[in-house]
Formats: structure tokens, sequence, C-alpha cells
């Protein structure tokens, strides 16, 4: 239950972040890609400042033992690149250059009610179905 309770917390904490720098807004996704129109930088600023607040925060993590709710942490273990993990993050990237959205934003902007965003959230759902589906059989 407290797991489940942290869960909850930590995805309303990220989501309120992404609104709040105003992620949730395509615009300024598709804004910061356009490099030769009217580019908006806010993009680049919202990852520097996750980075600068993410880093330390995982410094301190990889000294604990095991997570506060967990009897340990699920690290990644494969390090290789193959054409599988290139082919999925270009898909995400082209979706992404597209839409102007990705999963967290599109979550997180279902409050607007914004039919774009349920319409990509329901094509997002279907194609994770489809993968679980036909891909990974």
């Amino acid at each position: 239950m407290k797991s489940t309770l942290m869960v909850v917390l930590s995805g309303l904490l990220f989501g309120a972040g992404l609104a709040v720098a105003g992620m949730t807004e395509p615009t300024r996704v598709l804004g910061f890609l356009d490099l030769f129109g009217t580019w908006d930088p806010i993009l680049a600023f919202v990852m520097g400042g996750g980075v600068a607040v993410t880093m330390p925060g995982f410094a301190l993590l990889m000294r604990q033992p095991r997570p506060w709710h967990a009897l340990r942490f699920d690290w990644p273990t494969r390090r290789d690149i193959d054409p599988r993990l290139v082919g999925g993050s270009a898909l995400f990237g082209l979706g992404w250059g597209l839409a102007g959205f990705c999963p967290g934003p599109a979550i997180a902007g279902l409050v607007t009610g914004s039919m774009a965003v349920v319409a990509f959230v329901l094509a997002m759902l279907a194609g994770m179905m489809a993968h679980d589906r036909w891909l990974r059989a």
C-alpha cells in the first residue's frame, strides 16, 4: 500500500512539474524543434533543470542499500544497443516531433480535457497493447 501511494504521489509531482513547465502544451515541444522558425528554448531549460535535480538525487540514491518502499532496486542490466532499441527510439522521437507529445506530458495533459490529448493517449494505449500482443510474442 505504501509503494502504491508513493507511485501515485511521484506521478502527481511529475505531472505537476510538467504542467508548471508548460510541457503539457505540444506547441512548446514543436516550438523547440522549429530551429529555423520561431524557436522556443523553454524545453532546453526544462531538460537542464531536470538533469540538475536528478543528478544529485541519483548520487544520493546510489548510496542507499535499498529503496524506501521495496526490497531491492531494479536497475537496468542491459547495456547493448540493438536495432530494436534504435528503431523504437526513432519511432518515439518521430511521434514526439510530429504530435508534440510524449507519454508523460500527454497523461498529465488529460486534466485539460483536450480532445487532441485524449486521442493521443488512446492511440498510445492502442500502440502499447499492439506491441504486447504481436511484437513481444
